[in-house]
């Protein structure tokens, strides 16, 4: 599966940024929720180590997933998940995980049906899941440090979830879907146009296919990007879109989440 290659991709970039960071800065905090860059790798191997249980142990998935109701915080589950408590070594164990969690999804079919927290999932939509949140939850470390990431045409499939989760937007809020989602025309990385939807829709989103992919994960307000919306359904989209599952999230407060001057 190219998405698992995707995935790999995806935490050598912040791979490559985590290693140049010292034990103080792994612990400072960044805009997102006052998370520090430990606390967000923590997130990510905690759930990259459910994704690997997917496809090795499914029985022990569905225990680990069973301990989220016995009465301990996620926040604590997810510190616990790494074997040290340095910093740096956490790094390398999360790192070592994506690895196996990559090489495991390259070769399973990508419609195999794997369990998870709710409905069962393809293996293609866990990995690319798995790519998304370390794409988003990335986002925040690369902009506590003013580093920019080098994108690439594999962020296409953060694009996809985001067309494919117009209506989850709208159901995670308990309001009804609109018929038609909004024509997008996005730039790549590369230079290339993505398009997606109806020409006739009446309404559009179009800019930087980054940019879409910082709204859709909630990394920024729509505000704070160059993306352009024609019409009162793309608008609204943009307002409230929501990739990722879970209850519905407002989008940061305009400001709230944005790149730091480097040092």
């Amino acid at each position: 599966m190219q998405q698992a290659t995707d995935f790999l991709k995806e935490s050598e970039e912040l791979n490559r940024l985590v290693m140049s960071l010292s034990s103080d800065q792994l612990c400072k905090p960044t805009q997102f929720k006052q998370w520090s860059p430990s606390d967000i790798l923590a997130h990510l191997h905690f759930w990259n180590r459910a994704a690997e249980l997917q496809t090795s142990k499914p029985d022990a998935l569905v225990s680990l997933l069973t301990s989220l109701k016995a009465g301990k915080s996620l926040r604590e589950l997810e510190r616990s998940a790494f074997s040290t408590v340095d910093p740096i070594d956490q790094i390398v164990e999360w790192f070592t995980l994506a690895k196996q969690v990559s090489a495991s999804f390259t070769v399973i079919a990508p419609k195999a049906r794997l369990k998870w927290v709710g409905p069962d999932m393809s293996a293609r939509s866990s990995i690319t899941a798995r790519q998304m949140e370390t794409w988003a939850h990335g986002q925040a470390i690369f902009d506590l440090f003013g580093e920019e990431r080098s994108e690439s045409s594999r962020i296409k499939n953060i694009v996809v979830l985001g067309v494919n989760t117009f209506g989850w937007t709208y159901k995670s809020r308990k309001l009804n879907v609109p018929e038609t989602m909004p024509r997008l025309e996005l730039t790549a990385p590369s230079g290339d146009v993505w398009t997606f939807g109806d020409e006739t829709s009446g309404s559009s989103v179009s800019g930087l296919a980054v940019e879409f992919c910082q709204v859709v994960t909630q990394t920024r307000n729509i505000a704070d990007t160059h993306l352009q919306t024609d019409g009162e359904a793309a608008r609204d989209w943009m307002s409230k879109a929501q990739c990722f599952a879970g209850p519905a999230h407002p989008p940061p407060t305009p400001g709230t989440r944005v790149m730091s001057t480097k040092a």
